[in-house]
């Protein structure tokens, strides 16, 4: 298994071989998409939007790994290839509701294909049953992440919030 050059203790690490696996999937994609004018996060926008037409902004940008601000940028190029159309909201016109046009559908029924041929490949040497276990597993470990990132935090701030109301009952508060 090459490394490409990083020094083997880092190159087995957990971490090091998901982000070289991301890496390797996003480098494929964009390169495959490419003829059909889409990056990939332009297709996982397109692949929401057909899932949950009139999905929000905020929720793409998040399904697509990229800032609100990026998301602006990405609905206007796809507005503007005529792949997705927006539309203001009824109930809030400034929320715009984003759904597919024919072009777009064609479009990413192509770009559905060669990105199951990508995956396909990814998983080529890998047995079926852990092909099927290890997105259940990633997810779980970034399910794990979310936690412990929000656990530290949290319990700082109530460690702090006990330390205040005991320094406020021994009249040590900080005045």
């Amino acid at each position: 298994m090459s490394n490409r050059g990083m020094p083997e203790p880092i190159a087995k690490r957990f971490g090091y071989a998901i982000k070289r696996a991301q890496h390797a999937l996003r480098t494929r994609m964009d390169e495959a998409l490419r003829p059909l004018r889409l990056t990939a996060p332009q297709y996982a926008v397109l692949a929401a939007v057909e899932l949950d037409a009139g999905i929000s902004n905020a929720t793409l940008a998040r399904a697509a790994f990229v800032t609100p601000q990026t998301m602006q940028g990405i609905l206007a190029n796809l507005e503007r290839e005529d792949l997705l159309a927006r539309t203001a909201d009824p109930a809030h016109g400034r929320i715009l509701r984003a759904a597919l046009t024919g072009r777009g559908r064609k479009a990413l029924a192509q770009a559905h294909r060669i990105v199951n041929e990508i995956e396909g490949a990814m998983i080529a040497t890998i047995d079926p049953k852990q092909a099927e276990e290890i997105p259940l597993l990633l997810l779980r470990c970034a399910e794990a992440l979310a936690k412990s990132a929000k656990g530290p935090a949290d319990s700082n701030a109530r460690r702090q919030t006990r330390s205040r109301a005991v320094r406020a009952q021994t009249g040590q508060a900080r005045r």
